[in-house]
């Protein structure tokens, strides 16, 4: 568990890819003090979050060294289901990522970033 998000879980899994079912809690710490009146996931949480999985499954370092891109189309709010899909890119360095909405597939955040 990190930051109050309970454990992901594994839809489908390879060597340099991996899509994750992901429930963010309203009771996270990440909530804390962001606009109180209406509560939403910061982009350093979503940034925070995919670091994490990409270290846990593809042994990455915990760090963005170099972002070639992010992008946040919509917010996540609490006790959203959201899929992360994250690629590992092992030949150029680079994770790709997208997540977006587990019923609707309405994209919050997309990038890539080398490491």
């Amino acid at each position: 568990m990190i930051h109050g998000i309970p454990a992901e879980e594994i839809l489908e899994k390879t060597d340099n890819s991996i899509s994750l079912k992901v429930k963010i809690d309203a009771s996270s710490d990440y909530f804390d003090g962001h606009f109180p009146e209406f509560k939403l996931l910061p982009a350093v949480a979503q940034i925070d979050l995919l670091v994490h999985y990409a270290q846990k499954y593809f042994g990455l370092p915990l760090s963005t060294p170099s972002i070639k891109r992010f992008k946040f189309s919509d917010k996540i709010l609490p006790d959203a289901n959201v899929l992360f899909k994250i690629d590992f890119d092992s030949e150029k360095g680079r994770v790709s990522f997208e997540v977006s909405d587990f019923a609707d597939g309405r994209v919050y955040s997309s990038g890539i970033y080398s490491i």
